[in-house]
């Protein structure tokens, strides 16, 4: 069976960098598993995109995350 990109679910994760890769792993693996009974289509057709920032490079509230936890 052939799937059209536009007919792939993508889902994205932002967040703080996931320095173990079996964490990683399991995360992708679940997100996968939950989407694609969500949306009835195989575990194959499901994309997951982790894009992982480094709190010199996330601002909340006007001031760097890095910023925050350095007072």
């Amino acid at each position: 069976m052939r799937f059209i990109l536009i007919d792939m679910p993508v889902i994205t994760v932002d967040g703080p960098t996931i320095e173990d890769i079996e964490v990683k792993r399991a995360l992708v693996e679940e997100l996968t598993r939950a989407a694609a009974r969500a949306y009835g289509l195989p575990e194959q057709a499901i994309i997951v995109l982790i894009k992982e920032s480094s709190p010199e490079n996330v601002g909340v509230g006007g001031r760097l995350v890095c910023d925050r936890y350095e007072r």
